[in-house]
């Protein structure tokens, strides 16, 4: 099913000292003032205040050289502040602006000596290549990417290293464009049933151990949210549950031989109707891409393996439609989470918080050291963020910065919000332990919060909420219109950075993030 749902892996590039002769199209960056990061290139500095180039980040200037060759510089911002996701975001430029060529080369001689890593830059510019050049192509009937070969040059002495960085940046990539992929795809064609057969396919090809539950096996779990949901529609739901175990040499083992495990929970809801409290139909246009935090987590297990993360990973993602059926939920309908607390529900468009309830238990269960969920939960946190930045909640401040810094470092924009104990009255409940809203047009992505906060017991747990920036409106640097993986990078860059240390300094949990 997979190999027909979703677009192919990115074509091999390759890593050379030196362009091909015959390439259609090469490019090279300058940084503002016109300073050029490939030695031996001189740019020709009137033409191109001429044409009003001044090497701004995401800019490009175009011209043609030699036999019809494209000849592209691309604009690398301010020279200080140059990091990797500033290249990214260069190169994605450059990608776009070379769109109709069969071969691209790209020269990185130089960025380097900027203070990244060939590696590093390499990396960057795989993902900025192959983030930009997306397309969701399984219902166009033509008009496929024309490109043929891509070579990063770099100098002679840094091909290895920049050929570890190619293969990290094309295992990232692919994890991003399979989430993009899943979060496009149209809710008839991807049910919970039909989500669950993929992610048992990525499970196999990354050595997880794969885990369904179907809806007797749900219920038998007692997933009250989960089945609460699911009442309305016709679809019969699915628990996912991937399981990543790193290799003996690859673990990164504490003091005792232990190895940390990190649980991650999406939210699955492959089409979101709001139940009986019905959404309009502009509030439903975009409703299949609300299980992309259930895409991001699937996606993320998917690269462990050939990332060589070091730790245990798990990922939960609890997947079904939200519709108005006749056996749908209805607001004052009372559900059991699987921890036996109980929610009043008043508002089935608040669902995504009922199915990460039963999530964000079952993770508990497997008493890691530390939880991230990632969902498209709230319209309160796009009022608050925009659509370019993820809401940051949790419960330990340490987790929170470790992923704040992994978002920092991968290029994906979050921002810390509180849950202040102030608001926890707000979904107090005259039936229930709880309420499944807050008060109207106040605080909505906090509240929730608070609501996810009491399933996660003492473990220490982060909150992404990317119902902003797990869309994009228009094609722009990176994105593409549709869904834009957010999340993906944040996460592989968090599990990848993570360091465990049995100290007293880093808290009970007994874990530590590398800066």
């Amino acid at each position: 099913m997979m190999a027909a749902m979703h677009s192919p892996p990115t074509l091999p590039p390759e890593v050379s000292d030196s362009a091909p002769h015959e390439v259609e199209a090469i490019g090279w960056g300058a940084f503002e003032g016109l300073e050029t990061a490939r030695p031996g290139l001189d740019l020709d500095l009137v033409w191109c205040e001429r044409r009003r180039f001044a090497a701004e980040l995401g800019k490009t200037l175009i011209a043609e050289g030699a036999g019809g060759r494209v000849e592209v510089v691309f604009g690398l911002g301010d020279r200080q502040s140059f990091r990797p996701a500033t290249l990214r975001r260069a190169v994605a430029a450059f990608a776009f602006a070379t769109g109709g060529a069969k071969s691209v080369a790209l020269d990185l001689t130089g960025i380097t000596s900027r203070g990244i890593g060939a590696d590093q830059a390499v990396e960057a510019a795989i993902e900025g290549f192959w983030f930009s050049r997306y397309r969701y192509t399984r219902y166009h009937a033509g008009d496929p990417d024309p490109l043929e070969s891509l070579t990063i040059v770099v100098a002679s002495d840094e091909v290895r290293s920049a050929e570890r960085g190619l293969e990290r940046g094309r295992v990232i990539a692919d994890a991003t464009r399979l989430a993009r992929d899943l979060s496009n795809e149209p809710a008839g064609a991807l049910t919970p049933a039909q989500l669950a057969e993929v992610a048992v396919e990525v499970a196999e090809r990354g050595g997880l151990e794969a885990t369904i539950l179907d809806e007797a096996a749900i219920a038998e779990a007692r997933l009250g949210g989960l089945m609460g949901v699911a009442a309305g529609s016709i679809q019969s739901p699915r628990l996912i549950k991937l399981a990543y175990e790193p290799s003996e040499s690859e673990a990164r083992r504490r003091p005792d031989g232990s190895i940390p495990t990190v649980a991650l929970v999406g939210k699955g809801i492959t089409f979101d109707s709001g139940g009986l409290s019905l959404k309009t139909a502009d509030g439903m246009m975009t409703m299949k891409t609300d299980m992309s935090g259930a895409a991001v987590v699937i996606a993320t297990l998917g690269a462990c393996r050939a990332l060589g993360i070091g730790i245990r990973v798990i990922g939960f993602a609890p997947t079904t439609e939200n519709m108005p059926g006749g056996r749908a939920i209805k607001p004052g309908d009372v559900l059991e989470i699987r921890n036996g607390k109980t929610i009043e529900v008043l508002n089935t468009d608040a669902e995504g918080r009922l199915v990460l309830a039963d999530g964000l238990s079952l993770a508990v269960e497997e008493h890691p050291d530390a939880i991230i969920d990632v969902a498209t939960l709230t319209g309160a946190c796009v009022v608050a963020l925009g659509r370019k930045i993820a809401g940051l909640m949790g419960n330990d401040d340490r987790l929170i910065e470790a992923v704040h810094a992994a978002s920092e470092r991968a290029g994906e924009a979050t921002w810390r919000l509180p849950l202040p104990e102030a608001y926890r009255s707000d979904i107090d409940s005259e039936v229930a332990d709880m309420k499944n809203t807050g008060k109207p047009g106040s605080g909505g992505a906090l509240t929730a919060g608070l609501l996810l906060q009491e399933f996660v017991s003492d473990r220490p747990w982060a909150h992404l909420d990317i119902a902003g920036p797990s869309r994009s409106e228009e094609d722009s640097g990176e994105l593409r219109k549709g869904s834009t993986g957010f999340g993906v990078r944040t996460l592989l860059e968090f599990l990848g950075s993570y360091e465990p240390l049995n100290s007293p300094a880093v808290g009970a949990a007994g874990w530590k993030v590398v800066p």
